[in-house]
Order: structure tokens, then sequence, then C-alpha cells
């Protein structure tokens, strides 16, 4: 049985992609496997863990539930695009890396991407917002308190710059 291919052109951390690709393949493997951009990770595939968390168009989305067609002509960002250069981290990954925020790491990327349009929404979060904010990404390590406590770091930053 012969593949059917959809050719289609997206925005990956700023980078123009032209893919063919076929239509079951999930955007988080597309991203894995074709991109070569792992830090996307992939947990329990259904949506509930926040593992596969990337920027669709700005906005939080769980890259699991969407099939890479999907994303045609939009703009994805994934935690490798973060930081502006490669030898300097984005504030708030400097805030988890100074904070703790972080142990076994797995999850930190879908986190960090869920945060980013939280804090561009909410600057000056307070603790139960942040709790809520990342209340749909799992952490087996840390408590949450930690990272709690760097998402504060970042905010409080943020106010002063």
């Amino acid at each position: 049985m012969k593949k059917t291919l959809h050719r289609f052109t997206l925005s990956v951390n700023g980078q123009e992609h032209s893919c063919e690709v076929e239509a079951r393949l999930l955007l988080s493997d597309f991203l894995r496997h074709e991109l070569g951009l792992t830090g996307t990770h992939v947990g329990c595939e259904h949506g509930v863990c926040g593992a596969c968390t990337i920027l669709f168009d700005g906005q939080a989305v769980r890259s699991c539930l969407m099939f890479a067609v999907q994303a045609r002509g939009h703009e994805i960002t994934t935690v490798e695009g973060l930081a502006a250069h490669q030898d300097r981290l984005h504030p708030l990954q400097q805030a988890f890396w100074e904070a703790h925020g972080l142990q076994c790491g797995f999850c930190t990327p879908g986190i960090l991407m869920t945060l980013i349009p939280f804090l561009a929404e909410n600057p000056s979060p307070t603790e139960a917002e942040i709790r809520e904010a990342i209340s749909g990404n799992l952490c087996r390590c840390t408590g949450y308190q930690s990272i709690v406590e760097a998402v504060e770091l970042a905010a409080e930053r943020s106010e002063k710059s």
C-alpha cells in the first residue's frame, strides 16, 4: 500500500520548513523525529502530562494532540527556541536553574512552554495563580515548590527590568 504524503510549510523557532509527511504523524513526533527537536518530550500521548507542550502561534498547546499537517502555515516555538542565543538562557530558564526548579528535567520543557504565555498575560502572578497555571503539567520529582519559586523569581526580575 502506497503512503499518501502531505506537503506543507510551517515555521519552527523562526525558521521555515517545507515538509512531506503522512497525515497521521503527530506534531510531537514530527518535531522530534523529522526536525530533531528533542526538547519536546512525549509522555502520556493523551494530552494529560504536559511534557509535549509547545507554543502554537504563541499559545501553549499539547503537540501530542495535533497532527503535523495541522501546523501548516503556523508558527511553532519549542523549548529550543526560547533562548535568543545558545550561550544565554531565556530569563525563565535562568530562574529555573537558579531556584532548582528542575530535577530529572523531563517535565521542564513543557512547563517552561506553559509558563511563557502565562507570564506574558500575568507578569505579577500570585503563588496560587502559578500553581493553577502549571496544574496541567505533571512532575514526579520536585513537589512543585521549587518550580513555583522559579516562576516567582522570573516574574520579580521581569518587573524590575
